[in-house]
């Protein structure tokens, strides 16, 4: 009605709340009470006692809220169910105070964590090298120097130090934050190199970068020999993509020299990766019984292998792996639900440049994937 210009705000966090309470002049004490009420959340547990599962539904449904359990946990047939609750943060507080005064201490635990972390408030300033980085303040570009003879993208510069070292020089003057330096490639089919091949190509490659700007330097790598000699040559954090699964030397060497991890989650298996020649590798038949559940469960077994390990929470960051043992579909699914991740109270991080599932949904090979990559960019 033009009257009264309705409209529906797409308000998605406390602080844009408050600023819209503010815009129509609330007091600052009606405000902090009231901004709670407008933010609402579908949270999902998994396996949760069907007896528990039934007290989340009494206590959200006499709060105002809601919470979806299976019909057979509610009827009693069934040990455990996953729950879907349904409310404002309001709700969810009011349900944590409940839930501590029973016995379901674990239950609020799990749901005040996964609320503030949802909400960027346990995230600090990181410092990495020269820079320290302020997550939430704004995206942060990291750029990569493949020093292998068969990246998928086809800019590898292995043997080549002057190119990859000039690279480096124009990713920083264009705006890199990071420098990923890697000298294996991580495309579908990809066979691993041993230790000393890698070193060979990737410790000039670091010392020349180290030696000529004051950069983040990342080493790309999921051998812990590796990554000492990187760290040792000028590297300032780890980039494994396999999360701390492959070498067991890895995580113990990351707590002792105190430098940040990215832990990235990982499907990848050679007999799922295809090759088409214009469009390049892509994985097929991945198989996920829900894929957003399954990447956000293996990134915090990701993370709690790194703190077992003795890497500090605010060292860790966690990448989807988009890309990486996962089909086209499943990588945009992915793209589009990124903001799931933000759960897990970690900076995330995201590569998709010019990786085939933006070839295969446009049809586009290698060469013609930077509009791709640039949407796709912009949408994380």
């Amino acid at each position: 009605m033009a009257e009264f210009n309705p409209r529906i705000l797409p308000l998605a966090t406390v602080e844009e709340l408050q600023a819209e309470m503010e815009r129509i002049g609330a007091e600052a004490e009606g405000i902090e009470i009231m901004a709670p009420k407008g933010l609402f959340h579908a949270v999902k547990l998994e396996g949760v006692g069907a007896d528990a599962a039934r007290v989340l539904k009494e206590h959200m449904l006499a709060l105002g809220g809601e919470a979806v359990l299976s019909q057979t946990a509610y009827g009693g047939q069934e040990v455990t169910t996953d729950v879907l609750l349904l409310g404002t943060l309001s709700h969810y507080r009011a349900l944590t105070a409940k839930l501590r005064v029973g016995s379901a201490s674990a239950l609020a635990d799990a749901l005040e964590e996964a609320l503030a972390n949802y909400e960027g408030r346990g995230l600090q300033p990181l410092a990495i090298g020269p820079i320290t980085f302020e997550w939430g303040k704004r995206t942060y570009i990291m750029g990569i120097i493949n020093v292998t003879p068969d990246s998928f993208s086809g800019d590898g510069l292995a043997g080549d130090v002057e190119a990859a070292v000039a690279q480096a020089k124009r990713f920083v003057e264009e705006g890199a934050d990071i420098l990923d330096v890697g000298g294996e490639s991580t495309r579908p089919g990809a066979e691993p190199i041993p230790a000393e091949e890698e070193l060979r190509r990737v410790l000039p490659v670091i010392e020349g970068i180290a030696r000529e700007m004051d950069a983040v330097i990342s080493i790309d790598t999921y051998k812990a020999e590796v990554a000492r000699r990187a760290l040792d040559a000028g590297a300032h954090m780890i980039n494994d993509v396999w999360g701390l699964r492959l070498d067991p030397d890895l995580g113990p060497l990351v707590a002792e020299r105190g430098v940040p991890v990215v832990i990235m989650h990982n499907r990848s298996t050679p007999k799922a990766a295809a090759w088409v020649a214009r469009l390049g590798g892509r994985y097929e038949g991945i198989e996920y019984q829900d894929l957003m559940a399954d990447v956000v469960r293996e990134l915090r077994q990701g993370i709690e292998r790194a703190l077992a390990a003795g890497i500090a929470r605010e060292k860790i960051i966690v990448d989807p792996g988009i890309g990486f043992g996962k089909t086209t579909e499943q990588n945009l699914i992915l793209l589009n639900r990124l903001s799931e991740l933000r759960v897990l109270g970690c900076p995330i991080l995201v590569g998709p440049s010019r990786k085939s599932f933006i070839g295969y949904t446009l049809d586009l090979p290698l060469d013609q994937r930077l509009e791709g990559t640039a949407a796709t960019v912009a949408l994380a």
